[in-house]
This record gives C-alpha cells, sequence and structure tokens, in this order.
C-alpha cells in the first residue's frame, strides 16, 4: 500500500456490494466538501433506467463497458469522493484510471455482513440467480486478490456506522499525510 499525501486527490471507495461505499460516500462529501460521483448513478443516468434493468436489457459485458467511459469523464484535477460499483475492478484499464484518479480506499467487512447488507433490497442482478449466497462467496473470493493488490487504504465497515467509517477514512489519510511530511 502506498502513502498518499494530503486531500488533494480524490478519495476512491472500492469494495464489494454491501460494503457501504454509497452510504460512506455521502458521510465524506459532507464533511470535505469535495464533489461526489457515483459510478453506477452515472452509469444508470447514462441509460435512464435502473442498473438491474441494464444488466438484464443489456448485459453486464455493456454496463462494464459504459462504467469504464463515465470513469474516463472524471478529472483527476479536483478533488472528488469517487463511489464504485463492485466489480469495477475487473476491468484493468479501469484500475489504472482509479490510480490517476485518487487514493483507493477498500471498505472490507466479513462475508456475512456483506452479503446480508447486498441481499436487503433485492435490486442487485448479480445476486438474482438460484444460490444468491454462493454467487456472492465466488465474487468476492475472486475480487479479493484485485481489490487488495491497489488499495491504497483498506477500512473494515462490518462494526462502523457509515460516519464513523467516513472519520476512519479521513484519519487515515490526514495521518498519512503527517507521515508523508515529516519524513
Amino acid at each position: 500500500m502506498r502513502v498518499m499525501h494530503c486531500l488533494d486527490k480524490s478519495i476512491i471507495l472500492i469494495g464489494m456490494m454491501g460494503a457501504g461505499k454509497s452510504a460512506v460516500g455521502r458521510c465524506l462529501q459532507q464533511r470535505t466538501g469535495f464533489t461526489r460521483f457515483d459510478t453506477d448513478e452515472m452509469v444508470s443516468s447514462k441509460f435512464g433506467i435502473p442498473i438491474s434493468k441494464i444488466f438484464s436489457t443489456f448485459g453486464e459485458d455493456k454496463f462494464r463497458e459504459t462504467e469504464t467511459e463515465v470513469l474516463r469523464r472524471i478529472s483527476p484535477d479536483q478533488p472528488s469522493i469517487i463511489v464504485t460499483g463492485g466489480g469495477i475492478i475487473l476491468r484493468e484499464k479501469n484500475v489504472g484510471l482509479l490510480k490517476r484518479l485518487g487514493v483507493l480506499v477498500w471498505l472490507v467487512g466479513e462475508e456475512g455482513t456483506l452479503f446480508n447488507r447486498a441481499s436487503r433490497t433485492g435490486n442487485r442482478p448479480l445476486l438474482q440467480g438460484k444460490n444468491p449466497r454462493k454467487a456472492f462467496a465466488e465474487m468476492l473470493q475472486a475480487r479479493l486478490p484485485l481489490y487488495a493488490k491497489i488499495a491504497d487504504i483498506r477500512v473494515d465497515t462490518s462494526a462502523l456506522t457509515d460516519e464513523e467509517a467516513a472519520i476512519a477514512i479521513l484519519t487515515k489519510l490526514k495521518g498519512d499525510c503527517r507521515n508523508s511530511t515529516s519524513t
């Protein structure tokens, strides 16, 4: 994990569905005053329909292509809060775009907690099969090494409120700032 300097770059939230990226992103936006971009919201807006409908109508590949397209439109010149979909890290070109934008904060959690949170709404397209728990576990296991490889900071949200997670992120970023300026 590389050390990031002060809050002069975007804070990018990565992690599995259910980790709290959207809610923590809103808390970070309030605390920093930064503009917030949510890649799922941007993709949904581009199509004019919900994510679940994009998946069922156009498929995951078209969703992922559009996800990359909206990511390219976010400027690295103005610090912002960027909330990503859980699978954004599956495309290597997205990882490059994310790293260019700022510090990657991986929101992690216990598998059961993440699954329970993710399945609450019932509108997760990748959890619509016969065995959503098994699908979730397989997705998580496939994505864990990808998140771990690119994350600058890791925050476990299992036992934190969204506000506590936002504070933990900002504390870690400020700590990294102090550590990098005192060496």
